[in-house]
């Protein structure tokens, strides 16, 4: 099972099946709009621009599970995006990504990708305080914070996964390798 086998609620309440990415990258990240590593909307609109003709998809879930950094209701958090980052790639309805609510998707993506990329001492020694603070990751594989983020293959298994200190370009080579197989 894979997370283009499952449903998921768009911000407007309607269900979207994944199974309709299948033959598409993917990146999944749990968001928030309250979050030092907010702006990596503009990285994540950037590459979404860029590579969405050529079949990649960003799936943008927000979480209010860490530090209570996505407030509001998922019309305002996608008001604030849009007009803020200029986004245009859809959002999906508040979930939970750690604990008994979390989503399944996120239970998939963790059993496939259990642990996340950090490169560099200053990333590392920020993601070892941020751990620290993160009340909900309590489990091996857990995430860590807003901005975890998921590369999925063109058969909805994730095959990398990068923490939130990563902006989205610094992992565009992976995603062009990706889009490039067949």
């Amino acid at each position: 099972m894979n997370i283009y086998d499952l449903k998921a609620k768009m911000r407007n309440g309607e269900e979207c099946d994944l199974s309709a990415l299948k033959g598409k990258v993917s990146l999944v990240v749990n968001t928030a709009t309250g979050c030092g590593f907010t702006p990596q909307y503009e990285a994540l609109e950037t590459l979404y621009q860029k590579y969405h003709d050529q079949g990649f998809e960003i799936l943008d879930f927000p979480c209010d599970q860490f530090g209570h950094q996505a407030p509001g209701t998922d019309d305002q958090i996608h008001a604030f995006c849009t007009s803020k980052y200029n986004t245009t790639f859809d959002q999906f309805s508040k979930i939970d990504v750690n604990g008994e609510n979390a989503s399944e998707i996120y239970k998939i993506l963790k059993q496939q990708q259990p642990t996340e990329e950090v490169h560099g001492m200053k990333n590392k020694a920020a993601m070892k305080m941020i751990s620290k603070i993160s009340e909900t990751c309590k489990e091996k594989g857990d995430i860590v914070w807003n901005f975890t983020k998921f590369l999925v293959n063109k058969n909805g298994d994730a095959v990398k996964r990068f923490d939130p200190t990563f902006v989205p370009t610094d992992f565009e080579a992976d995603l062009v390798a990706l889009l490039e197989e067949n």
